[in-house]
């Protein structure tokens, strides 16, 4: 097996981006299409508003995973914080990626609350996309710092 060089982990929030989007959504791994009735049964399924952060919660969420990154020796490459979602691009370390995914989404809803946010922010699981050579990383990490730059543009 190639060695993994880094990944790109994905994580939304809650409510927000469910199976059926137009926009596609994915599942064990896999890209889906739009599914219109899907959609609508997950919405009916909601326990509570959808999640969608402002731009001082993205500054939070930001602050709180690049400093839970620090306790696992983990370089973030690009980080994208926005309203319904974050993107990760990042070096491989020997952590299991769900520990990582955890102490990231648990440290930044640690943060939020500390700011005052109640609730669930985060939908169960996460995507992941592997990166076996560094033209994979680079790709992954230029995805994300223009999904960061079209959310945050500089001026």
């Amino acid at each position: 097996m190639p060695r993994t060089v880094g990944y790109m982990i994905t994580w939304t929030t809650y409510g927000t981006w469910l199976q059926g989007e137009k926009q596609g959504f994915v599942k064990d791994g896999i890209v889906r299409g739009r599914n219109a009735a899907l959609k609508t049964d997950c919405q009916k399924k909601l326990k509570r508003q959808p999640v969608r952060l402002e731009n001082n919660q993205k500054a939070i969420v930001r602050q709180a995973v690049a400093e839970a990154a620090k306790r696992f020796g983990q370089k973030i490459y690009a980080i994208a914080v926005c309203s319904n979602h974050v993107h990760i691009a990042c070096e491989y370390v020997q952590v299991p990626i769900s520990v990582l995914v955890g102490y990231y989404k648990n440290a930044a809803r640690k943060a939020l609350q500390k700011s005052g946010y109640e609730g669930r922010v985060w939908t169960k699981g996460y995507d992941k996309r592997f990166c076996f050579n560094q033209k994979a990383m680079t790709e992954r990490i230029k995805y994300v710092k223009e999904h960061d730059f079209r959310t945050h543009p500089k001026v």
